[in-house]
């Protein structure tokens, strides 16, 4: 058979192989060939795997994507797969057609929530995460030459209607909510509107609903707090009972209380628990190591059994299945839900769910909020370092603080608690970066825990200095 295209396989470049999935700058290390290596090599294991391969495709609102995306599923066809394009959305919609359609895999093309000139590609094989060493095999195809050139077909399909109607089953208001909403011009803005027209019970406000490349009015991540000033000023100016913001393709949640405050992904999960404890004996809810100390001891309080996890929505959805837990999560705001859902993280049904559960509330969510105990922490501070000395940096921390004989959790990166209270430093599995978060039951506590990061840091060649 003779191609219809002009896409080539070649090698990746290694530093786009990463632990979750395959992500880089496009023009420089991802490109159209690498799209389409990833459709040759992907459909192989597929087929080798399962001896059938239809694969359900789909893309985020970033400018890059269309053409991506167009060379990823000319790669599948050219394995010999069967791929159903559903096109432009959120991730958890790919993740949804992979159910719906009962496809044999699922890749999505996004760069979730890095800046506009990333983009990358997170696979789904059997409904099972598809990372780690699944990713570093596709260049070993390539080494071993293994894959062959065959015919398959696209079909285009469009499942947007079931994706909204699925996730609105059995979301029912019982009281009137205000609801702000911000896509943040990312790819969960076409949906948005027509789940708020069907929504009972609701008052709504979108802001940054076109879906737009260029993300012209902040950057697409929740877990930054000058992303959410406009979600912020918009629950304050608008007497609003909650905000809700989602990163860039769509996964990932995060919540403005209706004074205008941000509450984090270990604080609203505490509501989450709240629900999942009346359903289940003595649930296991997983969050991962960069969540508050408070967190793991509040949840036990409510008949929750929380498991600490290290960081990472594949790592974190596959011990769901080992657990046979109903809830899982990370600080990020990935959240997972196994009860009544598939297990993935859809910030949108995220989202509806703790409108269910605030709305049989008497009490305002601030005061929900507030009846857990109060700390001062850092936010999930995330600083640049070269990408060769990233784990060496932590390798380095880890072995100067055992020395001083500090209790350390080291499931993912450095988790240290003292009387003063906690903080982790780790290298990011996506990113160029390394993460900081410190919390104490004091100031003072704060700022001597920082100090110690600073310290750490400056003895491995970094200077940096937090603000808080």
């Amino acid at each position: 058979m003779e191609q219809e295209h002009n896409y080539t396989i070649q090698n990746f470049d290694q530093e786009v192989l990463r632990e979750y999935d395959i992500r880089g700058v496009v023009g420089d290390n991802i490109n159209e060939n690498t799209a389409y290596t990833i459709g040759r090599t992907f459909g192989y294991i597929v087929k080798s795997k399962l001896e059938s391969n239809t694969i359900a495709t789909g893309y985020d609102g970033r400018l890059t994507s269309p053409k991506l995306h167009k060379a990823l599923c000319e790669g599948l066809k050219d394995s010999g797969s069967k791929v159903l394009n559903i096109g432009m959305g959120p991730t958890p919609m790919t993740y949804f057609a992979h159910y719906h359609l009962d496809t044999d895999a699922v890749i999505m093309v996004t760069g979730s929530h890095n800046p506009s000139e990333y983009n990358g590609f997170k696979m789904v094989l059997n409904k099972t995460s598809f990372f780690a060493e699944d990713i570093q095999s596709l260049q070993k195809l390539i080494d071993y030459n293994k894959i062959e050139l065959e015919e398959g077909q696209i079909i285009n399909q469009d499942i947007t209607t079931e994706y909204i109607k699925r996730n609105l089953l059995n979301i029912s208001l019982k009281k009137k909510l205000k609801i702000a909403w911000d896509p943040g011009n990312g790819a969960m803005g076409k949906v948005t509107r027509a789940i708020t027209e069907k929504l009972n019970n609701s008052e709504n406000i979108i802001i940054n609903e076109e879906v737009d490349g260029n993300f012209p009015n902040h950057h697409p991540d929740p877990t930054v707090p000058k992303n959410m000033v406009q979600l912020i000023n918009t629950v304050i100016e608008n007497d609003c009972d909650i905000g809700l913001g989602f990163d860039g393709d769509g996964d990932r949640l995060g919540v403005i209380d209706n004074l205008g405050n941000i509450v984090w992904a270990d604080q609203y999960m505490l509501l989450l628990c709240s629900e999942i404890a009346n359903i289940y004996q003595n649930p296991k809810i997983i969050m991962d190591v960069k969540c508050s100390k408070v967190f793991f001891d509040e949840a036990k309080k409510i008949n929750c059994d929380p498991v600490m996890s290290r960081t990472g929505h594949s790592p974190i959805k596959e011990k769901m299945k080992e657990l046979n837990s109903p809830l899982s999560g990370e600080m990020s705001g990935h959240i997972c839900y196994g009860d009544d859902f598939y297990g993935y993280d859809d910030a949108m049904y995220v989202g509806l769910r703790l409108l269910r559960i605030l709305s049989n509330e008497s009490k305002p969510l601030n005061d929900l909020i507030n009846i857990y105990p109060k700390t001062f922490s850092t936010p999930e501070t995330r600083f640049d370092v070269d990408e060769s000395r990233k784990f060496i940096i932590i390798d380095e921390v880890k072995e100067r603080l055992k020395k001083e004989d500090k209790k350390i959790i080291d499931i993912d990166g450095v988790r240290v608690e003292n009387e003063d209270g906690w903080f982790l430093m780790r290298a990011s599995n996506t990113q160029n970066q390394l993460t900081c978060r410190a919390e104490s039951i004091s100031e003072k506590g704060l700022h001597k825990l920082i100090g110690i990061i600073e310290d750490q840091l400056s003895l491995s060649g970094i200077s940096y200095k937090f603000t808080i």
